[in-house]
């Protein structure tokens, strides 16, 4: 299928699809597990979300960023009917009451609201967080934590890259299962296979490394 303008097609994405596969797997046992690819939208560069959506492979996890945006219900509504047919999980970025509207399976918080966590819980519902430090990744109340930035990124607002070793301790001290956000493509992706990583998180995926593109804005 081919992708909107400013985003990637994530069915084209191997490495990082058979990765993500490979470290669900090893999620599999106990109780439900984070879906093991999480994508992030972003009002500057997914044109359309509902497109993306209907790229994504069966089982993914999409975050729908509205910022605000002023037809973001209709949007989310849109991307829950195409969650439901296509076996994704719709999470939407801070705001836990356009969540709620859209019939989202949960919310993802930024760092600054993840204390927030446990007031947002719902019965079934999945809520992931960012987290850029130790502490913040052992806050109550998150199913998953998203950490960051693991590899080089030409994001911004990407901060000193973490790197395969340093993120595994990370994950190993996080509370709950934690994701690899930041430079993860087709040239790192394999590298984050052993580190205990609950999954593979972005905004889009590059085949090589983070010169070719922007590969995830660490603004979750």
């Amino acid at each position: 299928m081919a992708s909107s303008a400013g985003e990637a097609d994530i069915s084209g994405f191997w490495t990082v699809r058979r990765t993500a596969a490979f470290l669900g797997r090893r999620r599999s046992q106990g109780k439900r597990p984070p879906p093991p690819l999480l994508v992030f939208t972003d009002p500057d560069r997914t044109a359309d979300p509902v497109a993306l959506a209907r790229s994504l492979p069966r089982g993914a996890g999409l975050v729908y960023r509205a910022f605000g945006a002023p037809d973001r219900l209709e949007t989310a509504r849109a991307l829950a009917i195409v969650a439901r047919r296509r076996g994704l999980v719709l999470l939407v970025g801070a705001d836990a009451e356009l969540a709620a509207r859209a019939g989202a399976s949960g919310v993802h918080l930024p760092e600054r609201l993840a204390g927030r966590a446990l007031r947002l819980r719902r019965p079934g519902w999945i809520i992931t967080a960012a987290a850029h430090s130790p502490r913040a990744a052992r806050r109550p109340g998150i199913d998953a934590f998203v950490l960051s930035a693991v590899f080089p990124s030409a994001s911004l607002s990407a901060g000193p890259p973490l790197g395969a070793l340093r993120f595994a301790q990370r994950v190993r001290t996080a509370s709950a299962p934690a994701y690899a956000l930041g430079g993860v493509n087709d040239a790192t992706a394999g590298r984050l296979r052993m580190t205990g990583a609950a999954g593979l998180a972005g905004v889009g995926f590059s085949h090589t490394a983070p010169a070719a593109g922007r590969t995830g804005d660490l603004r979750t």
